[in-house]
C-alpha cells in the first residue's frame, strides 16, 4: 500500500519539476540584464515600451469582443442543440473540432483570398474591417474550447425543466437564455472566456498575416531582436494567464451552484 501511495507523489513531483523548472530558469535569466547582479531592468524596459502598451491593450480589446462573439454564438447554439436537436450533437461537435484540424495559416489565407483588396465588401479593406476579421478568426480558433466548456456546463443542469418552467411563467427565448441558462452555466462560460483570452493574447499567425498591431507579433519581434526582454515578456504573459485562471476560481465562489427555476 505504501508503494502504491508513493507513486502518485513521485509522478506529481516530476511533473512539477518539468513544468516549473523552465519557468524558474526564464525568470532567473530575465533578472540578469545588468551584469553586476539581479535587477528588474528588463521588466522596466518592457513596461516602458509604448509598443508593449499599444499592442497589449489592442489585444485585450480584441479579446473582449472575441469573448462576446463566442458567448453570443455558442451559448444559444449549445442550448438549442441540447433542448431540441440532441441528434445533431455529433455533427456540431465535429464542426467545432475543425479549427484544431485546419491550421490557422490556412484560415487566414482564406480570409485574405476572399476578403482582400478585391473583395465585394470594401469595408473589410479598412482597419476596422481587419479588426472584424481578426475577431472572427480568433472566435473560430477558440470555438472548440468555448463550445465544450459551455456544453459541459449545460450537462450539469436540467435544461428542459428550466425551459418549461420559464415558459409557464411567460418568459421568451431571450429571457430564458439571458436570465436563466446563462447564470447557471456562468463558470463554464468563464472557463471558455479565459481560454479564449489566453489564445488571443499569444496568437501570432492570423495577427501577423492580417498586419494587425497585436501582442503576439510584438512578442515574436522582441524574441528575434532582444535577449532579456523576451524572457521578461514570457514571465509577464505567464502571470497574466495564471491570473485569469485564479479569477475563475474567485468568481466561482459567487456563481450559482445549482440550477434554479425562474421567479416572478
Amino acid at each position: 500500500m505504501k508503494k502504491t501511495r508513493i507513486w502518485p507523489w513521485i509522478t506529481m513531483l516530476l511533473g512539477s519539476i518539468y513544468f516549473f523548472l523552465p519557468l524558474i530558469a526564464t525568470l532567473e535569466f530575465s533578472l540578469r540584464m545588468k551584469r553586476e547582479g539581479y535587477s528588474l531592468e528588463a521588466y522596466r524596459v518592457v513596461l516602458a515600451d509604448p509598443r508593449f502598451r499599444d499592442t497589449f491593450s489592442y489585444s485585450v480589446i480584441v479579446a473582449v469582443f472575441t469573448i462576446l462573439l463566442g458567448v453570443l454564438l455558442v451559448v444559444p447554439t449549445a442550448y438549442w442543440i441540447r433542448l431540441k436537436l440532441p441528434k445533431m450533437r455529433p455533427v456540431v461537435e465535429f464542426i467545432t473540432l475543425l479549427p484544431l484540424i485546419i491550421p490557422a495559416i490556412v484560415i487566414v489565407f482564406g480570409y485574405i483570398r476572399m476578403y482582400g483588396s478585391n473583395s465585394v465588401l470594401p469595408f473589410l479593406g479598412t482597419s476596422r474591417g481587419t479588426d472584424l476579421l481578426l475577431i472572427i478568426g480568433y472566435a473560430t480558433l477558440a470555438l472548440p474550447y468555448m463550445y465544450r466548456a459551455v456544453d459541459t456546463g449545460l450537462r450539469t443542469i436540467d435544461v428542459r425543466t428550466l425551459t418549461e418552467a420559464a415558459q409557464i411563467l411567460g418568459a421568451g427565448w431571450t429571457t430564458i437564455i439571458a436570465r436563466i441558462i446563462l447564470p447557471n452555466v456562468l463558470i463554464a462560460v468563464l472557463s471558455g472566456a479565459f481560454l479564449t483570452f489566453a489564445i488571443v493574447i499569444g496568437e501570432f499567425t492570423i495577427a501577423s498575416l492580417l498586419n494587425a498591431p497585436a501582442f503576439g507579433p510584438y512578442l515574436q519581434l522582441m524574441g528575434a531582436n532582444r535577449a532579456y526582454e523576451p524572457a521578461a515578456l514570457a514571465v509577464i504573459s505567464f502571470v497574466i494567464t495564471w491570473g485569469c485562471m485564479s479569477l475563475i476560481q474567485f468568481l466561482s465562489r459567487y456563481a450559482p451552484k445549482s440550477a434554479t427555476t425562474p421567479q416572478h
